[in-house]
Formats: C-alpha cells, sequence, structure tokens
C-alpha cells in the first residue's frame, strides 16, 4: 500500500459493488520517483460503468477509479526529470510493465500484467491522482498545451482507444464503415474513420434519439435497429454488398452476431464495445465467416503512443473533442455523474474536482 500522509483530500470510492461513495481520504505522499496531480477533469468511461455494477479483477473496492483524466502537476519526487510543477498533463488507463523485452511485446495495452491507472493504482476520481514512476516513465502521461483545456484533454483516453481500434482495422480509402451504437464513442469511430480514408459512414442504433446524434458526427446513412431490419436497410445502402469495415460501439451480444449479416466478403469486424461478464459466450455461424472470408477480431485499450496521438489530434484542432461532453459535475456529485452517464441521454459525463481550467 501506498505511504499516506495524514493530509487528507476527496475522492469518489468504491466501496463495494454499486456503493459510491464521496469521502475524504489521506491524499497521496510524493516519493522520491512519484508525480502528483491536481485532477482537473475525469471523464467517466463505460468500463468504470461497468466496474461499479459487476467490478473487475485488476480492481479490489474499497477503490479509487477513474483513468480518462487531465491536470497539474503540483509536486515531484527529486529523481523526476521529466516533469516539472506546474506541467499540463493528460493520463491513460493502459501502463506497460516495463519488465519484459519491448521488442517481444507485441501489444503494449494487452500486457500480462496489465497494470492501469484507476485498476490496481488509485485512479482519477479524487482531488489528487499519485503518478508512480512506471506510469509516467513508459505509460500514458503526455504534456497538454496550454490551448487545451484539461476536459477536452481527459478525453484523449477514449480517443486513443479509438485511433487503436480503427488501425487494426486496415482501413483503406474508399471503405464503407459501419457503426453499430451511436454513442460518443461511436461518433468518436465515425469522426476518425471518416479521417482515415472511409467515404461512406453508416450509423446503426437501436433508439433513434441517439441515432440523430451521429448526423453531426459525420454519419452519411441512419438505421433505426429498434424500427427497421438491420442487415435490409444495411444492403440497401450498400448496393447489396455490406460494410467493409464494422466496430461494435456498443455491449449489446446481438450487436455482435449481427456483424456477419451486414460483412461485405473479405469485411474487417472489430468487436471494440466489451461485454457484461456473464453475456459474452456466443454461437456464431462459423460458415459466414468461411465463405464470406472474414476478418473477425478485438481491440481494447490504446498504447501510450496512441495517446500521444491522440493528444497531438486535439491539440490541433482536428478533432473537437469540446463537441463529445455532455454533461460536468463535481467531484462531490460523482454518484449523480455515474447516474447521468449510465442513463445514456448525452455524450460524456466529466467529473471536474477542481474547476479552474
Amino acid at each position: 500500500d501506498l505511504n499516506m500522509s495524514q493530509e487528507m483530500m476527496q475522492a469518489a470510492v468504491l466501496e463495494e459493488l454499486e456503493m459510491l461513495v464521496v469521502k475524504e481520504v489521506p491524499k497521496p505522499v510524493v516519493g522520491d520517483t512519484d508525480i502528483l496531480i491536481a485532477v482537473k477533469a475525469c471523464s467517466i468511461c463505460g468500463s468504470d460503468i461497468r466496474m461499479f455494477h459487476h467490478g473487475n479483477n485488476r480492481l479490489t473496492p474499497p477503490a479509487i477509479m477513474g483513468h480518462e483524466s487531465a491536470g497539474q502537476v503540483v509536486e515531484v519526487g527529486s529523481q523526476v526529470t521529466r516533469f516539472k510543477v506546474g506541467d499540463r498533463v493528460s493520463m491513460g488507463g493502459d501502463v506497460p510493465c516495463g519488465r519484459c523485452d519491448e521488442l517481444r511485446c507485441v501489444s503494449i495495452n494487452n500486457c500480462k500484467i496489465n497494470p492501469a491507472m484507476g485498476y490496481q493504482y488509485p485512479g482519477s476520481f479524487a482531488e489528487y491522482v499519485l503518478v508512480p514512476e512506471l506510469v509516467w516513465s513508459t505509460g500514458p502521461v503526455a504534456i497538454v498545451p496550454d490551448h487545451v483545456s484539461y476536459e477536452e484533454a481527459a478525453l484523449a483516453e477514449p480517443l486513443a482507444c479509438i485511433i487503436n481500434g480503427l488501425e487494426m482495422c486496415k482501413i483503406e480509402f474508399g471503405d464503407t464503415l459501419a457503426i453499430i451504437g451511436t454513442g460518443p464513442l461511436g461518433c468518436m469511430l465515425m469522426e476518425v474513420g471518416r479521417l482515415m480514408g472511409c467515404t461512406k459512414v453508416i450509423a446503426i442504433n437501436r433508439s433513434r434519439p441517439r441515432l440523430e446524434m451521429a448526423k453531426e458526427f459525420g454519419a452519411d446513412v441512419l438505421i433505426c435497429s429498434g424500427e427497421e431490419d438491420m442487415e435490409e436497410a444495411v444492403m440497401k445502402a450498400t448496393n447489396g454488398l455490406g460494410a467493409d469495415v464494422i466496430l461494435t460501439a456498443c455491449s449489446a451480444p446481438e450487436a455482435q452476431l449481427q456483424t456477419l449479416k451486414i460483412a461485405r466478403n473479405r469485411a474487417r469486424i472489430n468487436l471494440f464495445g466489451g461485454l457484461p461478464k456473464g453475456h459474452s459466450e456466443l454461437t456464431i455461424d462459423t460458415n459466414i465467416l468461411h465463405y464470406k472470408e472474414l476478418y473477425l477480431f478485438g481491440s481494447h485499450g490504446a498504447s501510450p503512443k496512441h495517446h500521444q496521438m491522440a493528444v497531438d489530434l486535439i491539440a490541433s484542432g482536428t478533432i473537437d473533442m469540446k463537441r463529445y461532453i455532455s454533461h460536468r459535475f463535481p467531484l462531490s456529485q460523482a454518484p449523480e455523474a455515474f447516474q447521468a452517464a449510465e442513463d445514456r441521454d448525452g455524450r460524456r459525463v466529466v467529473i471536474k474536482p477542481s474547476d479552474n481550467d
């Protein structure tokens, strides 16, 4: 356990499943190789909501979640040279363990040890977060330019996951992209997919209000799967061929099964959205895979390289992250923030432990 002083701070603590409590906890003590960040913004991820309900084998309550964050360095250990007090930083979740031969490590966000902020390390639903040497030296901690707000910088983490997921899809210019699920990440997938060369973007969602949101993010075709036959509608929109690239940006088992039916021959299908525990074993028709010669895979998380790319995309103005934020809550209202994120009536929900941006 971290050596804690008696100085206290506010944090949203997952005391047990489905019990999030805002309370005083000891403020972390900074060791020689640590940095301390005053958290300015931390957005709520779908995986935070899943952990709130179902837990995770990398997180033991009582625990502080939160891995999509940004803040300001307020203290550095005596041996830290890369960061200084006053630096504005964006932080992600997945941290390479740093123990194995990097040349043999094919995908560092799939590290066997898989340490992560907001999981094994206390996260950013707190006034302060301690960043140990392993995290700042090899992990996703990037300097943020002054013109980028902290709440935009916090969303570099989900954007990095988007970049990783779409990179794996091997997008080619002229591809037709279909996204099932038009929440904030679904819309991000559409926007970045378009940047990468997709010329037709199909947005699919069960409910119409969220589907309408996809228009703002570049969808050419809107399909409400709650009101019409998804397969029929996709085939109509693609001259009977199907989509070249399909990603599921939702946690619905039936959506994963439907990807095979709307896929063009040799399509790339990324099961991007994870499924809840106990609902992830599906029976698929492997003959469809066989005869259509489909590529079926998944992606999760991102590498520190993707995180830096995300910060650069935001800083350059290529992607306007402000459009993805719908709700802001102070740390004292963290339970209400979680409820807002779960209600799915908006976009990204951001908790702001400190109001000055």
